[in-house]
């Protein structure tokens, strides 16, 4: 299996397995598949902490009012009183209105909270400096997890417009939001290799050789925004080193610099004329008016 280390920009994102044999088009769809899923594991553990610190979301029609502007309008939200978090809840106020401002218990909480640490950690980018392959595998444990804490804490579940149910339940709307820019669709979406474009009507190992055990950086571009960056020709950790060695030896051709001292060079055994002298008899001469 070869290895393509999957890079957006600058950023890693995952590594993923693939054989040289296959279609630059099947890559292309597995490689936007675990991007996207990455990103709705991320998205619904975002919405899962808030969740955890401000309660389940208001009704759309309730979102950013004021007490008092809530009961002007005469709303209500019909799921303040079934949707209620195991243990009991406690006050704690969204700033921004969009929830209810009651939060579980402490208990509940850190369920919410040691749920999404660890379901990040199934989709995290150190898997990469790990050298493990994501899978949709990955992903899929990772919604699961997240939505069994969310049965534990709310057993009669989340109202229909909280954004991690509709997370869960595929009914998510991105439009015009930053989370939706991020989202990669599969035909507007290029994959490069060594600033070549890589033709969905080609196999990889036109791009890569027949060599099934190579490691290779595959680089995710939009369509239509040109090639991206070439790789460094030094890592970070190398720059970073090499900056350090420079450094450690400028400071020690300045030590060297101050510590420099000729007077040496005044001494008898520094004259190169010392020993001719010696043979004519002109040594310890000195000149004395009379």
């Amino acid at each position: 299996m070869v290895v393509l280390h999957v890079k957006r920009g600058d950023d890693s994102l995952f590594l993923l397995e693939a054989r040289v044999g296959d279609g630059v088009a099947e890559v292309l769809q597995r490689v936007v598949l675990l991007h996207n899923a990455r990103l709705k594991v991320l998205r619904v553990c975002t919405a899962l902490e808030q969740l955890a610190e401000h309660g389940p979301a208001q009704p759309p029609a309730m979102q950013g009012l004021t007490e008092e502007q809530v009961t002007e309008l005469g709303l209500l939200d019909e799921w303040a009183e079934k949707c209620v978090a195991s243990g009991g809840e406690e006050e704690n106020q969204d700033p921004t209105g969009r929830r209810r401002g009651r939060r579980p218990n402490e208990k509940m909480r850190k369920v919410l909270t040691d749920t999404v640490r660890e379901a990040k950690g199934l989709i995290s980018k150190e898997l990469v400096k790990a050298g493990t392959s994501l899978t949709p595998q990955h992903a899929g444990d990772a919604l699961a997890m997240l939505g069994g804490a969310v049965g534990v804490v709310y057993p009669m579940g989340l109202p229909p417009h909280d954004p991690v149910r509709e997370e869960l339940e595929n009914r998510e709307d991105l439009t015009e939001t930053q989370d939706g820019k991020m989202v990669l669709d599969p035909a507007t979406t290029q994959l490069w290799f060594a600033s070549k474009e890589l033709q969905c009507d080609k196999k990889l190992s036109d791009y890569l050789g027949t060599n099934e055990k190579t490691k290779v950086i595959i680089k995710v571009q939009r369509r239509g925004h040109g090639a991206p960056g070439r790789e460094p020709h030094l890592s970070v950790e190398q720059q970073k080193a090499l900056m350090a060695a420079e450094f450690r030896r400028r400071e020690e051709l300045k030590r060297l610099e101050e510590d420099s001292d000729d007077t040496f060079l005044d001494s008898g055994w520094a004259d190169s004329q010392h020993l001719h002298r010696s043979f004519q008899g002109l040594c310890n001469i000195s000149w004395k008016p009379h």
